[in-house]
């Protein structure tokens, strides 16, 4: 049986860049008092803002329970509104309010330097390629998870266009 390259198996690989980046971003963010939990709860609504508190748990893939706690501290800060959804009130959309704004600046300046520090040695051409691999990867395993015509939610134009790059790290 030949021996599989560890060092060389890109799924390892990937994970643990993913969890670099993941530690080297909360090191930087550290002065903002956020939690990994409330930095990437505001990083989804940052880019799917008014999404209902039900998707938000399904794509963090937390239980609602504890989505309803994190948003809990997000509300008591200021930072993010639950308001009933105008097709069904059983549910919640979560918006991010206007407090939350210089939080979210730093954060996406923060994530920029990770992101650049990160791919510090690539030229631009290498950066765009690896990047087209990714989601290459990735629209590959969504297929095999979701079939070719899954729903991704809605994004929000006006906070895409209000940065180039999101704020993850």
């Amino acid at each position: 049986m030949n021996q599989e390259n560890f060092d060389r198996n890109f799924g390892f690989i990937l994970h643990d860049v993913a969890r670099l980046l993941r530690v080297t971003f909360d090191r930087r963010i550290k002065e903002l008092e956020l939690t990994r939990s409330q930095w990437w709860v505001l990083t989804h609504l940052f880019r799917h803002d008014g999404i209902t508190q039900s998707e938000l748990a399904e794509w963090l893939e937390i239980e609602r329970p504890t989505l309803g706690r994190l948003l809990d501290r997000l509300e008591a800060n200021g930072w993010v509104e639950r308001r009933t959804d105008s097709q069904d009130r059983r549910a919640k959309r979560v918006f991010l309010t206007n407090e939350v704004s210089p939080a979210m600046r730093s954060m996406r300046e923060i994530a920029a330097g990770v992101r650049s520090d990160a791919l510090h040695g690539l030229d631009p051409d290498e950066q765009e390629a690896f990047v087209d691999t990714l989601l290459t990867i990735k629209a590959n395993l969504s297929k095999q998870l979701n079939g070719p015509t899954s729903a991704a939610p809605p994004d929000n134009k006006n906070n895409e266009q209000a940065m180039t790059k999101d704020s993850r790290p």
